[in-house]
């Protein structure tokens, strides 16, 4: 089996954009024109660099400015981009909701489960579209995120000594409005720890292109379900704010640990679940 080559993708999400870029040192940048793949534009250039020998690349999941809503970052582009570049893995920030009373604003959380309620998302590489992708495949989402990268992200924050939440169900909904109370309410019914909107189809879809995908989700806010809170825009911009230093410092963490392991059975073992996964008959 050859040995693999370790480079991290780094997806900031919303409150983390502008941020990361003013601590993350990067050596080279490509253009989103240059990054354009079979599935079209990334949502912004492709900025590389190296955290302690491990090359890492990172990528503005709203673009610039946060100009993108979640309905129309182009998941499929920007994953594909990553793959291009050689990733094996990727890390994404989120700012999500709280679902419940033991998950406060400001918490950091490692989900480890999402419930899909997007409408409008392409949320597979296998219709078609592309050559590299022929066939159906049908690919197993359990578990959702892969274990081990998430173990580091777990890993990675106890040894900064952050309290961190291991595992949890993100619902993700197709925004860009935010829920009703009804709809929170029937969320938390489901089991639901977590409301965002971003991680669909973004999860599935690395899990396609052969990338160890983990998330690290912030809980800025009670969505609306509590009777003495209603979520606001510019209140989750505020909070994740006041925190994002410690989830930039948990990211560069992860990326060194990961580069202390030796990845290569990992990599091969979801190739082959790709592979497996394809039930259409190769001519």
């Amino acid at each position: 089996m050859e040995n693999k080559t370790i480079k991290v993708g780094i997806i900031s999400g919303s409150g983390l954009g502008d941020s990361i870029h003013n601590v993350f040192k990067y050596s080279s940048t490509t253009k989103r024109e240059d990054a354009k793949n079979d599935f079209g534009y990334p949502s912004s250039d492709l900025y590389h660099g190296c955290i302690e020998g491990v090359d890492v690349v990172l990528l503005s999941r709203h673009g610039v400015g946060h100009k993108l809503s979640p309905t129309a970052v182009n998941y499929r582009a920007n994953i594909e981009a990553l793959k291009l570049t050689g990733c094996t893995h990727v890390l994404a920030s989120n700012a999500c909701g709280s679902l419940t009373e033991a998950i406060g604003r400001g918490q950091l959380i490692i989900p480890d489960s999402f419930i899909d309620r997007t409408s409008s998302r392409k949320s597979t590489f296998y219709d078609e579209t592309s050559t590299k992708y022929s066939g159906v495949c049908h690919i197993p989402m359990e578990p959702a995120f892969d274990p081990r990268t998430s173990e580091i992200l777990l890993e990675a924050a106890r040894k900064l000594g952050y309290n961190v939440t291991k595992g949890g169900t993100i619902v993700i909904i197709e925004g860009p409005r935010f829920s009703t109370k009804a709809e929170s309410k029937v969320y938390r019914a489901w089991g639901g720890h977590l409301i965002g909107m971003t991680t669909y189809p973004e999860v599935c879809l690395a899990k396609e292109a052969g990338l160890l995908y983990a998330s690290i989700a912030m809980a800025t806010d009670y969505d609306c379900w509590k009777d003495c809170d209603n979520v606001h825009a510019a209140d989750v911009v505020v909070i994740f704010k006041q925190n994002v230093d410690k989830v930039i410092k948990l990211l560069i963490e992860a990326v060194k640990l990961i580069g202390t392991e030796d990845w290569d059975q990992d990599i091969h073992k979801l190739k082959n679940l790709i592979e497996s996964s394809n039930v259409s008959v190769k001519c």
